[in-house]
């Protein structure tokens, strides 16, 4: 496992240091045949079936790269086209999105939180390097149905992990919309991300839960740690002061600047969907005392984690105008 690891971020540096298409895909089918290894498990039919999900999806945006190799020479405006279309299939963008909640569906924790942070860092840093110009009108496009489908998708799914799917399509609409306005804003608006959703799948793997219905019979949990979820979720759904409404803030401000003011009445509505969906997660949670069920296995949460969980998503509540300052 060390191994596959050690190999999968190589292929990321690789294939975002690279000063070449063909090194930089590479380094995508490098990180693609480190990955397989490690979300395939034997005694499971569902991971299985979401590795080779994963390698038919990965595979044909690859293959849609090295075709485009040739059109440089003819259309460098149709070669652009293509590679955007292959970049945001495989980072799991809408319209190319029907591939990545039955993938995540089938994983668990810790692999999910590689799909949801590691796995994107390669496809959206590649997609940066284009030239904008050529593709903007598509890029808005993706952002639009990202921030839609991650918003409505999400509503009516009682999976834990299809949730967070729907969740990471709506902050791919966030994070190619920095993306059009700098680069250091998308990176930004990344490291965010990846640190709030990582915390929230911690919380789920190390009580086991993968079903809304688990969280409200889990007898084991103590009420700090159901003030930590409830909290941490609405983190993760941007509402102030939390960390997690630190990105969007600056962003919406760059937005406006920009005049990009259409895009952004799509981003805030889209935000409130997913804030709806992640309340109808966790005010149960915080309001309603859940039975003694014998069913329910006992699992120990653990509680040397917490502070540094309750230090990421509440850092933003903690120390506000500074990180603005820093930011």
């Amino acid at each position: 496992m060390l191994l596959f690891s050690s190999t999968l971020f190589l292929g990321i540096t690789l294939a975002i240091s690279s000063s070449s298409w063909f090194g930089a895909w590479i380094g995508l089918e490098l990180n693609l045949l480190s990955f397989i290894p490690i979300i395939s498990h034997k005694d499971s039919q569902y991971s299985s079936e979401a590795a080779l999900k994963y390698f038919l999806i990965q595979a044909l945006g690859s293959s849609i790269i090295i075709m485009t190799a040739p059109m440089f020479l003819a259309s460098q405006f149709q070669a652009n086209v293509l590679i955007c279309l292959a970049l945001l299939l495989k980072a799991g963008a809408a319209p190319f999105h029907f591939w990545f909640p039955s993938v995540m569906e089938g994983l668990k924790w810790p692999q999910l939180i590689l799909l949801m942070t590691a796995q994107k860092m390669a496809p959206l840093s590649l997609l940066s390097y284009l030239n904008f110009s050529s593709i903007y009108h598509l890029l808005i496009g993706a952002i639009v149905l990202s921030a839609f489908v991650g918003a409505i998708g999400g509503i009516n799914q009682t999976l834990l992990r299809k949730i967070l799917a729907y969740s990471s399509i709506n902050h791919m609409a966030w994070m190619i919309a920095a993306m059009v306005i700098s680069e250091t804003s998308w990176l930004m608006y990344f490291l965010f991300y990846s640190i709030i959703s990582s915390s929230i799948a911690l919380l789920f793997y190390f009580q086991q839960i993968y079903h809304i219905s688990q969280i409200f019979n889990h007898n084991s949990s103590s009420p700090s740690i159901k003030i930590m979820m409830f909290l941490s979720l609405l983190s993760l759904g941007g509402l102030p002061p939390f960390t997690g409404f630190i990105p969007k803030w600056l962003i919406m401000q760059e937005l406006a600047s920009a005049n990009m003011i259409i895009i952004l009445a799509v981003l805030l509505s889209s935000a409130l969907l997913t804030l709806y969906y992640y309340l109808r997660i966790s005010i149960p949670i915080f309001l309603i005392s859940n039975p003694a069920t014998k069913w329910m296995p006992k699992t120990k949460f653990k509680i040397n984690y917490l502070p540094i969980l309750v230090f990421v998503n509440f850092l933003g509540l903690f120390f506000p105008s500074l990180i603005i300052m820093i930011i």
